[in-house]
């Protein structure tokens, strides 16, 4: 009999929870249409969920033609001009920005305020928590993507240095090493710690999930950031390792000669889609013993 784990460390993050919450409670409470800026989270199984619910996902442009409405801000964070824009056009704001993020936001508008160096931001170029940090420096921040990026400061300068909440620990940390070795000796060096812990812990606990099965099922919306940092390290830990969006992925021949199967998820998989995938692997055993 093949054993089937769901780890019990995967799934919403606090902030993506408030957000859906948020979300269910005005859909439920009022007859008013909910609109919400951007996918709520980064999977497409719960957006539809949600969608089924009332909710009308929108883009930028869409909100400039709006007036009179209520929109949700996810727990990714806005710029300001998202608020000044809602105030101009008598948008009703239901603010699900991450309190992490949002502490983050403050702390970046606090040091561009101060007028001095360069922010740097580690972060995914044009992600949407990224946007809403580089809005607080009125776009002047400097965002680089990866290691590699980091050559392209200027080391003459002072360098003040934050990260998006869900980016890796290791990484940030090897770049704060590069730049502490060539930042010149008249210029300013600081650096933040700014990767949420709820996200940053799952890497060494999903190792250790996908070390001890024999499959790892990885159920993630493919545009999901987080999800693909956490996959990779499903993979480097267990090549048997592959990513799903729904159920109808699940390939019957991944079973061939597995004992044990563990599902996971990133911080944007719902609890239900994880257990939708179980169900889906039982009902292929059950066809391959019929």
């Amino acid at each position: 009999m093949i054993k089937i784990e769901i780890d019990e460390g995967s799934g919403f993050c606090f902030g993506v929870t408030t957000a859906i919450k948020k979300a269910e409670e005005e859909l439920g409470s009022s007859d008013k249409t909910l609109y919400c800026l951007g996918d709520i989270v980064h999977n497409g199984m719960e957006c539809e969920r949600l969608k089924d619910l009332g909710l009308i996902t929108i883009n930028h442009a869409d909100l400039r033609e709006l007036h009179d409405v209520k929109v949700l801000l996810r727990a990714h964070g806005e710029p300001p001009e998202t608020y000044e824009l809602a105030r101009r056009n008598n948008i009703e704001i239901i603010d699900a920005t991450c309190p992490v993020v949002l502490q983050l936001q403050k702390r970046i508008k606090r040091q561009y305020e101060m007028g001095s160096g360069q922010i740097v931001i580690f972060g995914k170029k044009g992600h949407a928590e990224v946007l809403g940090l580089v809005g607080q420096t009125q776009s002047n921040a400097f965002v680089i993507e990866n290691f590699d990026e980091v050559t392209r400061l200027d080391f003459s300068r002072d360098i003040y240095l934050y990260s998006q909440t869900t980016k890796s620990l290791d990484e940030y940390h090897r770049i704060i090493e590069y730049i502490q070795q060539h930042i010149a000796p008249e210029a300013t060096f600081r650096s933040f710690d700014t990767i949420c812990r709820s996200v940053a812990n799952r890497m060494p606990n999903i190792s250790q999930f996908a070390a001890r099965h024999d499959l790892i099922l990885f159920v993630c919306g493919r545009k999901s950031s987080n999800g693909k940092v956490l996959f990779n390290e499903c993979l480097r830990v267990n090549p048997n390792s592959h990513l799903v969006e729904d159920p109808q992925e699940i390939l019957c021949e991944w079973l061939e000669g597995i004992d044990s199967i563990g599902i996971c998820g990133a911080t944007s998989t719902p609890r239900w889609l994880m257990e939708q995938c179980r169900d889906a692997i039982l009902q292929l055993l059950d066809q391959k013993t019929a």
